[in-house]
């Protein structure tokens, strides 16, 4: 069933599930680590075992190797020039890095002296991408576009997800996932769920509807669902194996100031990094309540 949600379903659904509710408390952290200045503009994270996360920048083409137990970073490797860098998951021994437009870095044996990086130019139809994550069932990456499609006002609605198959390294032209913000929108006004508000020309307060800028992308490892991170939404989405959106969770800006980063350890911990901005950078981590 799981390969189905990818393979077929195209477009999200207004079908939410009432009595589905994220399985963590996000008003109580259980760690909080407040990054150096160098991850300032800290952009994607992973985690690659219970004590390490591999962590990018959207500034210089650099690695960091952050210990969460003794709260600093042990190794920085450098993969690449300088650069937008917006995604990072892992694959067994090998790394794949997203720069925002499309192109992937593949950086095997990670842990080797001697790097071995390719790059591949997706050729993705969106001009700003920051989600990536892996896709154990179906072996790709899965690349979320955080704005429109090219120009075309008809895709000013449209967020779309699309699949970089690991075996032939090409992307799939036909998007997975095809998110619409009105859709969403709705489903958030039948839920009850209060939208950001926003001076307008006269200075009023109004309320503004989601954006659903794609931040990060992950699979949960244990439920499988989808979760969509968007920072300017201050919001959480998460898609259900049919590709229906089942859950809209806003974030506390406090806590959340830019949240771009999203990865879960292998017993549905999760951990979000936020950007610093007029703060400091932190990452949080939060346990899975089944």
């Amino acid at each position: 069933m799981y390969k189905l949600f990818f393979l077929f379903c195209f477009a999200t659904s207004l079908n939410i599930n009432e009595s589905a509710v994220i399985p963590y408390n996000l008003k109580k952290i259980d760690i909080k680590l407040v990054l150096p200045a160098i991850l300032h503009e800290i952009s994607g994270i992973t985690i690659l075992d219970s004590t390490t996360v591999g962590c990018i920048q959207d500034e210089n083409g650099i690695l960091f190797l952050y210990d969460i137990n003794r709260s600093r970073i042990r190794k920085q490797i450098p993969f690449g020039l300088n650069g937008d860098y917006e995604g990072i998951c892992r694959v067994n021994n090998t790394l794949y890095i997203l720069r925002s437009d499309g192109v992937i870095f593949e950086i095997e044996n990670y842990t080797s002296e001697k790097l071995h990086v390719k790059e591949y130019k997706t050729g993705i139809p969106a001009i700003n991408n920051e989600g990536l994550c892996y896709d154990l069932e179906n072996n790709r990456l899965l690349i979320g576009s955080k704005g429109k499609i090219n120009r075309d006002p008809l895709n000013k609605d449209k967020r779309l997800i699309y699949e970089f198959n690991l075996k032939t390294k090409l992307l799939n032209q036909m998007p997975v996932l095809n998110i619409n913000i009105n859709d969403i929108n709705l489903s958030a006004k039948l839920k009850g769920i209060a939208f950001l508000k926003k001076k307008n020309k006269n200075g009023d307060l109004i309320e503004v509807g989601f954006e659903l800028n794609t931040s990060e992308i992950a699979i949960h490892p244990i439920t499988k669902q989808l979760y969509v991170l968007s920072s300017t939404d201050h919001c959480l989405f998460i898609f259900n194996l049919n590709g229906n959106l089942e859950v809209i969770e806003p974030l506390n800006p406090n806590l959340f100031n830019k949240a771009e980063g999203l990865s879960f350890f292998p017993n549905g911990d999760m951990l979000i990094s936020n950007e610093g901005q007029a703060h400091q950078p932190t990452m949080l981590k939060f346990k899975y309540q089944q």
